[in-house]
C-alpha cells in the first residue's frame, strides 16, 4: 500500500546568512526510511515536480527537492546552474549536497540515499553517480562528453529515456553500452513513442508556453510508459537502497 505523504517548503540554512529552499516529503508511517534527493527539471519546483517529490514518497523514501533557482531567483541562476551540470562544479552541486546532508541528519533516515532527477535534474543525477550514493535514476538526462570517465565509481543506475526525444538522440543505447563496459549494475530502458519530459504528470513548461511545448516541440505526458519508469525505478531502489 503506498504511504501517505506530507509535504513542507523548507529552509536549509548555508554558511553565512545564506539559505536554501527546498520541499521536503515525508512518509506517514513508522521508519526509519531510505532516502532520495530528487533534482529538478530546468523549469524549476513546479506542479509536476511537487507530484514526482509526493510520487517517490509514497514508496516509503524521504524526499528533499532543493530549489536549485532559490539563491538568486531563476532568471539569474539559470545559466549559471546549466555552466555547473557541464562544468560538475558549482552552487548547484553545494546545494544538493547540503540537501543530502540534511537527509543523512534525520533520526528517520536508514542512512542509505538515492538521488532522481529529470530533464536538467536528470543530467545532474548523472553527474552525482559517484558522490556518495547508493542508487541514481536519471531520467532524461544529458551525460558528460567522457560518459566512461563520469561513470567511474558510480553506484547503480536506472535510466529512462524517450526514442522521440531529439535533444538525447542514441543516449539510452550510449550509457547502457558504457554501464556494460564498467560492470555497473542498471536498468536502461527507451520508451519508443516517448519524448522529453514524458514523466511528467502535467504539460512541462509554463502555462503559456505549454502548447508550444505539445505541439511543436513534442514534450508531452505518457502516463502508460511513465507508469513503467516509475515502476522500474521503485523496483531498482527497492533493491540497492533496502
Amino acid at each position: 500500500m503506498p504511504f501517505d505523504v506530507k509535504l513542507t517548503d523548507i529552509s536549509i540554512s548555508l554558511s553565512g546568512d545564506e539559505e536554501l529552499r527546498g520541499v521536503l516529503a515525508v512518509p506517514d508511517g513508522e521508519g526509519p526510511f531510505p532516502a532520495v534527493v530528487m533534482v529538478h527539471e530546468v523549469f524549476g519546483i513546479d506542479e509536476s515536480m511537487r507530484s514526482q517529490i509526493t510520487r517517490m514518497a509514497s514508496a516509503g523514501y524521504l524526499v528533499l527537492m532543493p530549489d536549485l533557482y532559490s539563491r538568486g531567483g531563476m532568471r539569474k541562476c539559470l545559466k549559471a546552474t546549466f555552466r555547473a551540470l557541464v562544468d560538475g562544479v558549482g552552487q548547484a552541486y553545494t546545494d544538493v549536497e547540503a540537501a543530502k546532508q540534511l537527509l543523512l541528519t534525520r533520526p528517520d533516515c536508514t542512512g542509505k540515499i538515492g538521488v532522481v532527477g529529470f530533464c536538467m535534474g536528470g543530467g545532474f543525477a548523472l553527474q552525482l553517480v559517484s558522490k556518495g550514493y547508493d542508487a541514481a535514476a536519471v531520467n532524461y538526462g544529458q551525460a558528460a562528453k567522457d560518459l566512461d570517465a563520469q561513470l567511474a565509481g558510480s553506484c547503480p543506475i536506472v535510466a529512462s529515456f524517450g526514442g522521440k526525444d531529439m535533444s538525447l538522440k542514441g543516449a539510452g543505447p550510449k550509457l547502457e553500452a558504457a554501464l556494460t563496459k564498467a560492470g555497473i549494475p542498471h536498468d536502461v530502458k527507451v520508451y519508443p513513442e516517448a519524448s522529453h519530459a514524458f514523466m511528467n504528470p502535467t504539460q512541462a513548461g509554463p502555462k503559456a508556453l505549454r502548447p508550444l511545448m505539445n505541439t511543436v516541440i513534442g514534450f508531452k505526458p505518457r502516463p502508460v510508459e511513465a507508469a513503467d519508469a516509475w515502476s522500474r525505478i521503485e523496483a531498482f531502489f527497492g533493491e540497492h537502497l533496502a
